[in-house]
């Protein structure tokens, strides 16, 4: 299933970015995406920071495909700080192929979803919905209502209710940010922030930090901080 996305130029994919921490998949895959598409140079990091680093060196890449097991990040994390690092389309390859799973990527930003076991047709479909700009969801999966508070008004109130602090906390959360990077930001200790992050998860009813992201950008949480928690 592909959704449109009103675009008007179709991407061109030159190279890509492959996080996976196994270099058979990796080689593999990197086969596979040349094979499928016009890709001629390929990247590999077996971890998120690599990953990142070599986004931070302005390594050209047009594509990131994503593997969600990595050691050194857990869930979407990874996927929410890559999506903050990098403009290009990402595309997660995960052997946790469920209706949840898939609509959680998409709805944290993600261009498209293969499962791992996939023939080498999807990956082709796959590419060729994003370079049209389309999103990808593999055929006989469903995308599920965006996880979060039903009640937008509902949303807004559990956010207006953070404290400034918890606030500004969850403003560096949206960007990607991780726990010591926000103590170092904020001149505080890690072990508040974590006190902090735990008090922000209770506020708006949700059981990680990926969802607290999803509500924040279910209700344009930049508009709805500025407008219950003005600056000084």
């Amino acid at each position: 299933m592909r959704l449109m996305i009103d675009t008007p130029e179709p991407r061109i994919f030159h190279s890509a970015l492959i996080v996976d921490d196994h270099p058979l998949f990796c080689d593999a895959l990197s086969m596979t995406l040349q094979a499928v598409s016009g890709i001629s140079s390929m990247h590999t990091a077996p971890t998120l920071q690599e990953a990142l680093d070599l986004i931070g060196q302005k390594t050209q890449v047009d594509l990131v495909v994503l593997d969600l097991n990595l050691p050194d990040v857990n869930g979407l994390d990874g996927l929410l700080r890559l999506r903050n690092a990098t403009k290009s389309p990402i595309v997660v390859v995960s052997a946790m192929a469920d209706n949840r799973i898939i609509s959680s990527v998409i709805h944290a930003g993600a261009s498209g979803f293969i499962p791992k076991h996939s023939q080498r047709d999807v990956f082709r479909q796959a590419l060729t919905a994003l370079q049209q700009r389309e999103t990808y969801i593999p055929a006989g999966y469903d995308l599920l209502q965006e996880p979060g508070l039903a009640d937008p008004d509902d949303a807004v109130n559990r956010l207006a209710s953070l404290t400034n602090q918890q606030a500004r906390i969850l403003q560096l959360i949206c960007e990607g940010k991780l726990n010591k990077q926000i103590a170092y930001e904020l001149s505080i200790a890690e072990t508040t922030v974590k006190a902090h992050v735990t008090a922000i998860m209770r506020k708006l009813g949700v059981q990680s930090r990926t969802q607290a992201v999803l509500i924040a950008k279910q209700t344009s949480f930049a508009n709805v901080l500025h407008d219950t928690h003005p600056p000084a």
